[in-house]
């Protein structure tokens, strides 16, 4: 029998990395699943088109987790770099002062500034074929691979920054998985790196656009498997020792075995 929930907030978010970090993103998508029997719906952002700018969702998720009760946040960007980008720069293995050291290079929450006019001859690059193993797995690109569709790496260098504003002033109310630990504690609130297209498809669309499809599957999904219980398999997954050593640093996706 499935036990009681462990979250009662399912967010889903489709990310998006383009323009600015003020700039209203049609592509920014946020649906929450927040009882058992209902679908999940849209949270619109604060402006009268109800469209989201990257600063806003980051202000609003401070806020609501600060206030409301045990959510689970999943967010279709990378958490972290694949091990070989900490090689190649001679970083410390240790997630919070990479947050720091990679927000430097990349400061996106900066006003008009773009991840493109960023990329630039940065010191802080990687390489499209670093891939980590749960990308590997899922058929997902690497956080490096830009300027093709389906990429993910525009969003990842979008959002760190937010995670790292999001880490300061939450605090240990955030439990950022799987970073600080593979068993949350009970109560706190979690941040999850997903990969939507495993699951956009278990749910007709409808009128939605493909944005808006992705972030109300991943609330769905979410939901779904913390009801049935399976979430606490995703939570722990099948790993060899040294996967689980490497995913502490280079993060890993929620629902990858």
């Amino acid at each position: 029998m499935p036990g009681r929930p462990r979250f009662l907030r399912h967010l889903g978010i489709d990310y998006s990395g383009a323009a600015t970090p003020d700039s209203r993103l049609p592509g920014l998508r946020v649906y929450a699943a927040e009882e058992p029997a209902a679908a999940p719906r849209e949270i619109p952002g604060p402006s009268a088109g109800g469209r989201w700018t990257r600063r806003e969702l980051a202000r609003w998720l401070t806020d609501t987790l600060a206030a409301g009760p045990p959510t689970l946040v999943g967010i279709d960007h990378g958490l972290s770099c694949p091990l070989p980008y900490f090689e190649r720069h001679a970083l410390r293995a240790d997630w919070d002062r990479f947050l720091v050291d990679f927000t430097r290079h990349w400061p996106a929450h900066t006003p008009g500034v773009t991840v493109r006019s960023l990329r630039a001859s940065n010191p802080r690059s990687g390489d499209p074929r670093w891939r980590r193993p749960c990308e590997r797995r899922t058929g997902a690109k690497s956080v490096f691979h830009f300027d093709v569709p389906g990429s993910v790496a525009t969003s990842t260098h979008a959002g760190l920054a937010w995670v790292q504003r999001l880490r300061e002033e939450l605090g240990p109310r955030l439990h950022c998985w799987p970073f600080d630990g593979w068993h949350p504690p009970p109560g706190a609130h979690v941040l999850a790196e997903i990969y939507p297209s495993r699951w956009s498809g278990r749910w007709p669309r409808g009128q939605r656009t493909p944005d808006q499809q992705d972030a109300f599957a991943t609330a769905a999904a979410l939901a779904a498997a913390d009801h049935s219980g399976e979430l606490e398999r995703w939570l722990d997954p099948e790993l060899s020792t040294a996967e689980r050593a490497a995913a502490r640093v280079e993060g890993w996706i929620l629902g990858v075995s």
